[in-house]
């Protein structure tokens, strides 16, 4: 089945379904760019794109009817007149006030269905990845680990978090990542004790964690990783902290599995933090979803109380923050499957000394 059929096995609150977010669009249809129009109808969907893009669609697109767009809004009538719709749902998370202003005004005989029925359809499909995707999220991932295993080598006293940064997206992107996941972050010492710092001109001294928190997008696709490591000798501290949080991560991919909800999987790992006497240090909640959005559903946090579904791929993330001290967090992301999970993280975690 097409992501279309799939779409329309689930979804039946409108006629059709209007879809413009730049995401969606290249989940439905494989296309890459910053514009275009899919209308998907039960049974037919269709993609118009301007000028910029026609050829690449042509080339690229088999699951939608690829159409010039030269006026939109008279073409798109022309569509729902076609296939008799009355009424099309937007993506509520996405559309704007404006844009949607501007639907009604020209259509103004179309009722524009805009709840979150057709967004949380989308979102439900997404959060279960079919095998294509997950080749693009391990091929991302193994981009990801081949770039930490090289900047272990650059990481010294004396050299910047920014310096370090920069060489760790260079590395990402000279081993073919298409972006980067997200702001590389990449703290050292006291400043890893901000779970989402930004790299500074600070300088990397002997004694000091580094945590860099990084991954690469492949083909539309992110990886997510976390590896704290220690330039020196940790101080006694230093290893019952780290100890903890690998010992909280562990325990939580051995129990992480479809099905039980994200809630209890987040308490699996808080429980062991809070038991050290950490527990209002880790302040996060333990993961979430990646695809091809760096944070999607479902999510691992103390409020997210649904399932969490077979083909998920989430992360597993505690992490102990002592403010004005240091931080450690580990970072892997795994596939749910109904007995377990699969790790797509293989770099170590025991705590690397340099």
């Amino acid at each position: 089945m097409t992501r279309f059929e799939k779409l329309f096995e689930s979804f039946e609150g409108a006629d059709c379904a209007l879809i413009t977010s730049d995401i969606n669009r290249r989940y439905f249809t494989g296309m890459k760019s910053s514009a275009g129009v899919v209308i998907a109808f039960p049974g037919k969907a269709y993609l118009l794109i301007d000028f910029r893009y026609i050829e690449k669609a042509r080339a690229t697109v088999t699951d939608a009817e690829v159409i010039e767009a030269k006026k939109l809004y008279p073409q798109l009538m022309e569509l729902l007149d076609k296939h008799g719709a009355k009424s099309v749902a937007i993506e509520s998370e996405t559309m704007t006030v404006k844009e949607l202003n501007a639907y009604e005004h020209f259509f103004s005989q179309i009722h524009f269905v805009h709840d979150d029925s057709l967004s949380t359809a989308i979102s439900a499909l997404r959060m279960v990845k079919d095998e294509s995707e997950l080749e693009c999220i391990r091929k991302a991932q193994e981009i990801a680990e081949a770039a930490y295993d090289k900047i272990l080598c650059f990481i010294k006293p004396g050299v910047t978090e920014r310096e370090t940064a920069l060489e760790l997206n260079r590395l990402m992107f000279e081993l073919g990542a298409e972006d980067l996941s997200f702001d590389t972050i990449v703290l050292s010492g006291a400043n890893t004790s901000m779970p989402h710092g930004v790299p500074s001109d600070k300088k990397i001294e002997d004694g000091e964690f580094v945590l860099m928190d990084f991954g690469a997008v492949y083909n539309g696709y992110h990886s997510d990783m976390t590896r704290t490591v220690c330039v020196g000798q940790p101080d006694a501290e230093m290893k019952k902290v780290y100890d903890t949080v690998l010992s909280a991560q562990l325990a939580a991919l051995e129990a992480a599995k479809a099905g039980m909800n994200g809630s209890e999987l987040d308490r699996i790992a808080r429980d062991i933090i809070d038991r050290a006497g950490y527990g209002s240090c880790f302040g996060h909640s333990l993961g979430h979803g990646v695809g091809m959005e760096i944070h999607e559903k479902p999510n691992a946090s103390t409020n997210y109380k649904l399932p969490l579904n077979e083909g998920a791929v989430i992360t597993v993330e505690p992490g102990i923050y002592l403010a004005g001290k240091f931080g450690v967090r580990i970072e892997d992301f795994v596939i749910l499957t109904e007995n377990g999970c699969e790790n797509l993280t293989k770099s170590a975690k025991s705590l690397i000394t340099l």
